[in-house]
């Protein structure tokens, strides 16, 4: 039944059984073959198929959580039996926000792939927050809030501030606001979760005083980058993480507004399941990502 399992793994990912047998190179006949005989094995389904999508059963999601860390460092063991002494094989799949993209693997990925080129490296980047477990993630990346429970986690840098900005035509033709009371005769472009679609308000704080502004706002997006777009543009002011609009802001496209008002977030943390289950290129991620974040003489 052993092999079977990597096309109900296939699947699992895929949500699909056409791109599961494109990604094992296989007959789309032979993964549901494989999927009958493993439902038959255990006698009772996996999977719940419809005309329009495929979704896993409890016992399926079981199944996916109890053997795929077994099957991986059985594979793992393969690639290490095969690889030269001290030579990392493999691979690594990271689940990041764009926040991460030019922050953690920008600068990390050149120096850890240098280091280790036997390790193939698979970068999703999406900010709904996704369960790593699940999706089949080793390790993913994101601000603490959004870590979930019972992980291990790793700091990968300090702490953010969150900036309201605007464009300089914007500022000028409304004014740029002190306090937030302020902030009622301005345009808002309002962020969606990508997690839950919901508006997100705005957390302002100084001073431990936390003012929190309305979900509500005639032009929204789900994306940052669409976001920043819109500011630059002049169709209101942006809510986003410092580092996201940094370029910009040295750029004089947007200017901040309310400096004495943005809050920090505790930092940008790695996570993963546990211990156990930290691959050797995982863990060597986790170094390479210290040491070049850690650096001194990094963007200088």
């Amino acid at each position: 039944m052993l092999h079977h399992l990597p096309a109900f793994f296939a699947v699992a990912e895929h949500k699909n059984f056409t791109r599961a047998a494109a990604s094992l190179g296989i007959s789309t006949s032979a993964v549901s073959q494989s999927i009958r005989a493993l439902e038959a094995h255990v006698g009772t389904p996996l999977l719940a198929r419809t005309t329009r999508s495929v979704s896993m059963t409890e016992a399926g999601q079981r199944l996916l959580e109890t053997a795929a860390p077994a099957v991986k460092q059985a594979r793992e063991a393969l690639d290490n039996a095969a690889r030269q002494p001290g030579e990392l094989s493999g691979l690594l799949r990271l689940n990041v926000p764009l926040l991460a993209v030019e922050t953690v693997m920008g600068p990390v990925l050149p120096v850890f792939h240098a280091r280790h080129p036997g390790v193939r490296i698979e970068v999703w980047v999406e900010n709904r927050l996704v369960d790593i477990v699940a999706e089949r993630f080793d390790a993913g990346i994101r601000l603490m809030e959004g870590v979930q429970r019972d992980m291990v986690t790793t700091r990968l840098m300090g702490p953010l501030r969150f900036v309201v900005v605007g464009s300089p035509a914007y500022l000028e033709r409304k004014g740029r606001p002190t306090h937030p009371r302020q902030l009622e005769g301005h345009q808002i472009i309002g962020w969606h979760s990508p997690t839950n679609g919901t508006l997100v308000p705005w957390d302002l704080e100084r001073r431990g005083r936390v003012w929190k502004v309305p979900a509500s706002a005639p032009v929204s997006t789900n994306d940052t980058t669409a976001m920043l777009e819109f500011a630059v543009r002049g169709l209101g002011l942006a809510y986003i993480a410092e580092t996201l609009a940094a370029k910009l802001l040295r750029e004089k496209k947007l200017e901040e507004v309310l400096s004495d008002w943005a809050p920090e977030v505790p930092g940008v943390f790695l996570y993963f399941p546990s211990r156990a289950q930290a691959s050797a290129p995982l863990r060597a991620f986790i170094e390479c990502a210290r040491e070049v974040l850690a650096s001194p003489t990094r963007g200088t």
